[in-house]
């Protein structure tokens, strides 16, 4: 009895640190939007859309490469200097900003 609750303990976990991870990385990529929104001069509503734009680019394929080829094509073709490395840093960063506003949240 003893091992099915513990089992059930770290299935349990395991969902939860799922769910949290799925919204981080949704909020990380909205984030990231309105971020390169900007870099774009992209304000208000429009900066939002598109940040609910990358959000949704995300379930295109595994990983963040859909992501980030997005990022970096829509700002190239705005003639904005980035690299995938500044791209990715940035996300690493807004990841941790989401966890935070998340965290608190709940």
């Amino acid at each position: 009895m003893g091992f099915d609750d513990r089992q059930k303990g770290f299935e349990k976990k395991y969902e939860k640190d799922a769910e949290l991870q799925f919204k981080v990385n949704a909020r990380r990529n909205k984030l990231l939007g309105i971020w390169a929104a900007g870099l774009m001069g992209i304000t208000g509503s429009a900066a939002e859309s598109y940040g609910r734009e990358i959000v949704a680019i995300d379930f295109s394929e595994p990983g963040d490469g859909d992501v980030v080829r997005k990022v970096l094509s829509d700002l190239t073709a705005k003639n904005v200097t980035m690299t995938e490395h500044r791209i990715r840093a940035e996300m690493d960063r807004l990841a941790a900003v989401a966890k935070q506003e998340i965290m608190h949240e709940t």
